[in-house]
């Protein structure tokens, strides 16, 4: 080969790398330019997104943030384009990273994550992944966790830090890219063209999504203050305790809490079927043994989660929705029901939380005497995912340890049931009473019974193992009063909230069921005016009321007017 021929090939081999590096930053443009786009369209709910064919159509959008942004960088000199470039990818990726986050509130929680008010909830969310998976399951979700939340802001700086550069390399075509794209934005936002229902080409999300954040500040702000003020009024305050729940002298008051029992479980045909027989086989059976129920529903402030605002809205009569609110509570000193009848000082207070596996100074604040948890139940059996016991164990330990103590004055308790907690994998059965012992007969049912992973793959499967998890734990209720009740026994029990959306569906409301139980006639005379119906399944035309009114209500009630009104049988005790 010649000097010339060999000098005639160099540039072409020089060329060829030169279209390589620039198809290469052309790829890396486009990836940019499609990480950008979707951070801006893609919604936070992953109930938003369609399914089959109309995904394509959904993604068919006009994000006006990023016409404006593109817009105010070009005008900007090359230093200040830099900079605000990077400024304006930092905040989309943060922005980003909340959005997924908000994809798992509204998937689990059935609401938007609240970055003032939630980050307690990461570390509810770890222990919920160690117990109900495994431990080396939960640290790789939150390894995960981690990764993304520094990548996604790190890559979404650099994608709109390029995308501004290769704007400004070509200016006069972006201009009028950027005029076109604008002017079909605001056609499209008169004509209000869609091509899935529900979807608009004209977006503006991500401005919402910051506008809405950006208010949760002032809003957790306000709230606090809020609350104070609701805190504060407390009718019963200051009533001494002799005229509290003069009603009830002499009764053993049993509150139950039934994990996940929402109002759906009742009446959303994919999952009443099974609950409903369960509900009615508890009336006869609680018929046979004395038992007459009145039932109504109450409004949870919370769904999909967070028991513990629930149990603390039940007890204070205040509203506690948020975690700020619930702190504020616990480290004051408002009256709950528990400490209601301590102040009386006609019953001892039991609190009996399997769910509880660590400290738990809260129970100083509800006012219970003594409280038995995870540690001091004497269970010795296998957990079932998330809990740690099943609620026949529980129910059976409560007996043995308080109930039927030889000797013992009147009770009042409070029971969180645990075996219907989300993943509702696997359900333990029922066995006989005599037969719990120390728990060592679950072990072999937790070993043959299916595990979260198998029911979690199809959601059908996933609603069908909660409406069992609902029933075994009414069953074992329902048994227990059968079993060991007496006629001293008022059992007041409820639902804390609604199941996941996963469950109900992203519309289902807040609502859950409550239930008085007793044998003795005039304690449901005294509620008569409360319109609740006959059994332990509410009508769907029962009263509703928000949760934090029942406190008061029960309190007024039993009190000494209705005492007056309506005198109670002396206790048989």
């Amino acid at each position: 080969m010649s000097y010339f021929t060999r000098f005639r090939r160099t540039p072409a081999a020089g060329n060829g790398a030169g279209r390589g590096r620039r198809a290469g930053a052309g790829v890396i443009t486009l990836l940019a330019a499609a990480l950008v786009y979707l951070a801006l369209v893609v919604p936070d709910q992953i109930t938003r997104l369609p399914a089959g064919s109309s995904v394509p159509a959904a993604f068919v959008r006009i994000p006006i943030e990023g016409v404006v942004a593109f817009a105010v960088l070009l005008a900007l000199p090359a230093r200040a384009r830099g900079i605000v470039a990077g400024v304006l990818g930092a905040v989309l990726g943060l922005l980003t990273v909340i959005k997924v986050i908000d994809m798992g509130f509204f998937t689990f929680l059935a609401r938007q994550f609240n970055p003032v008010l939630d980050w307690p909830l990461f570390a509810d969310g770890y222990r919920f992944v160690k117990d109900s998976f495994s431990l080396p399951g939960a640290i790789a979700a939150v390894a995960v966790a981690i990764a993304l939340a520094v990548a996604v802001p790190v890559l979404m700086t650099l994608a709109v830090r390029r995308l501004a550069r290769v704007a400004a390399a070509h200016r006069t075509a972006s201009s009028r890219g950027i005029a076109v794209v604008a002017t079909t934005w605001l056609v499209t936002v008169f004509l209000g063209t869609s091509f899935v229902p529900g979807v608009y080409v004209a977006s503006d999300s991500a401005a919402d999504l910051a506008h809405d954040n950006v208010l949760k500040i002032p809003e957790a702000i306000e709230d606090r203050r809020s609350f104070a003020v609701e805190a504060g009024a407390d009718a019963f305050r200051d009533v001494p305790g002799d005229q509290l729940l003069t009603g009830l002298r002499g009764k053993d008051v049993m509150f139950t809490f039934i994990e996940s029992y929402g109002r759906s479980a009742i009446e959303d045909p994919k999952l009443s079927e099974r609950v409903d027989a369960t509900l009615a086989d508890g009336d006869r059976r609680l018929a046979a043994a004395g038992f007459s129920a009145r039932s109504g529903f109450l409004t949870s402030p919370t769904s999909g989660g967070g028991s513990w605002l629930a149990h603390a809205t039940f007890q204070s009569g205040v509203w506690i929705n948020n975690e700020q609110r619930y702190r504020s509570l616990v480290s004051g000193e408002r009256m709950t029901l528990t400490s209601a009848f301590g102040k009386s000082a006609a019953w001892q207070t039991v609190g009996v939380e399997p769910g509880v596996t660590f400290a738990w100074p809260e129970g100083r604040f509800y006012g219970f005497d003594r409280v038995y948890d995870s540690l001091t139940l004497g269970y010795h059996g296998p957990s079932f995912s998330w809990a740690t016991m099943p609620d026949q164990f529980t129910l059976k330990s409560f007996a043995d340890r308080e109930y039927t103590r030889p000797g013992r004055g009147p009770l009042m308790a409070e029971l969180t049931f645990v075996s219907s907690h989300t993943p509702w994998a696997p359900i333990p059965a029922l066995v006989g009473w005599d037969e719990v012992g120390d728990g060592s007969i679950y072990t072999e049912q937790q070993k043959s019974a299916e595990k979260p992973g198998e029911v979690w793959k199809d959601a059908n499967r996933v609603r069908a193992e909660y409406a069992r998890s609902v029933k075994y734990s009414i069953d074992s209720l329902v048994s227990w009063v059968s079993e060991f009740g007496d006629d001293n026994l008022v059992l007041v029990f409820l639902g804390d909230h609604q199941p996941a959306p996963i469950v109900v569906g992203a519309t289902a409301s807040h609502d859950v069921p409550i239930t008085i139980v007793a044998r003795d006639r005039k304690v449901l005379d005294r509620i008569s005016g409360w319109g609740w119906t006959d059994g332990i399944k509410p009508a769907p035309h029962a009263p509703v009321w928000p949760m934090n009114a029942f406190r008061d209500k029960f309190l007024t009630a039993f009190g000494p007017q209705q005492d007056r009104a309506l005198p109670l049988s002396p206790p048989s005790r």
